[in-house]
């Protein structure tokens, strides 16, 4: 379970009396995620009853991207896509503190995720996010990436005091792949010289609700940035077309990819950028994974992802590239 920050009933309903959401009636851990603490969230108005996810941001979110995050969804629900509205409170903010953290309620989105969606669920899937891109194009704000290539670099930094075994052998992996990835830089390609705007940066199949054979909901905004619009492409390729063991599934990348071009389809400088930024996405979650399984606490109710899975994707991807 997700859940760093235990949250009681009477401490829940103490931090909703800023809201004009009626009394408190059920509260829920929710028990999936790695980042935050989320909960559901039931209130009673009357004869309405209403259910919302409580958040609260733990240490690895940056407070200070919040507005970033909140405004991009909320941006977004307002021109009809399909994300959960941030809810204000009485004074018109979207956050506030709980137990010590930064906190915020978020409108509950029905449906559920995929865990072995269909081609064409894939295609559905890749049609929102170019919608996504479309619709904030018009969002002015602005955030760089949290968990770019510099950071890739600390994270490394910071496994190798604590690697051993298995560990040491994958970091070892992700060594040689950030000398590739910095010849030429990395960087260059997450820079302004593709087509850039807000993007999700973990448009991963949990974070995608569907109801009744349609995407009801995209949610979990918190890695939002600005970027190329490709590399969220790349993210969300390497995030649904590979199986469970990291193989590539050939059907599956192209039905995501047909969706996304059938909205928005990508230029040749676009296209030809997109093998090296997959590789690029699939490290970037190999070497936070590694990370958080060197450096997981046991107290904590999260289990730890495996991050060899993303190694195998990287391999997909430079076969791309140099083929």
């Amino acid at each position: 379970m997700a859940v760093f920050t235990p949250v009681s009933f009477d401490e829940a309903r103490r931090f909703l009396a800023g809201y004009d959401l009626g009394e408190v009636v059920e509260l829920t851990a929710i028990a999936e995620g790695v980042e935050n603490t989320n909960y559901r969230l039931e209130t009673q108005a009357g004869s309405a009853r209403r259910r919302f996810v409580l958040t609260l941001f733990e240490a690895r979110t940056d407070e200070a991207s919040l507005p970033f995050c909140l405004g991009l969804t909320a941006h977004l629900a307002g021109r009809g896509f399909p994300c959960p509205t941030p809810i204000e409170d009485r004074s018109g903010g979207w956050l506030g503190r709980l137990n010590g953290r930064a906190a915020a309620v978020i409108e509950w989105k029905t449906g559920a995720w995929l865990r072995h969606p269909s081609e064409a669920d894939q295609a559905a899937a890749g049609a929102v996010l170019a919608r996504l891109h479309q619709t904030a194009s018009g969002f002015v704000g602005r955030r760089d990436n949290p968990v770019g290539p510099a950071m890739w670099r600390r994270l490394a930094d910071r496994c190798a005091a604590g690697a051993s075994g298995e560990d040491r052998s994958l970091l070892d992996q992700v060594e040689a792949a950030l000398a590739r990835l910095d010849d030429p830089p990395i960087s260059h390609g997450l820079g302004d010289d593709l087509p850039v705007g807000a993007i999700h940066a973990d448009y991963f199949p949990d974070n995608i609700l569907f109801e009744e054979g349609a995407v009801s909901a995209v949610i979990d905004f918190y890695f939002g940035c600005t970027g190329p619009l490709v590399y969220d492409l790349a993210i969300a390729l390497s995030a649904w077309g590979f199986d469970a063991e990291g193989r590539a599934m050939p059907e599956a990348l192209a039905a995501f990819q047909r969706g996304y071009e059938a909205v928005r389809p990508l230029s040749e400088a676009e296209r030809a950028a997109l093998p090296r930024l997959g590789e690029a996405a699939a490290l970037r979650f190999t070497v936070t994974r590694l990370h958080d399984r060197i450096f997981h606490d046991p107290s904590k109710l999260v289990t730890p992802k495996d991050p060899a899975v993303f190694l195998r994707r990287m391999d997909h991807w430079r076969a791309l590239e140099n083929a």
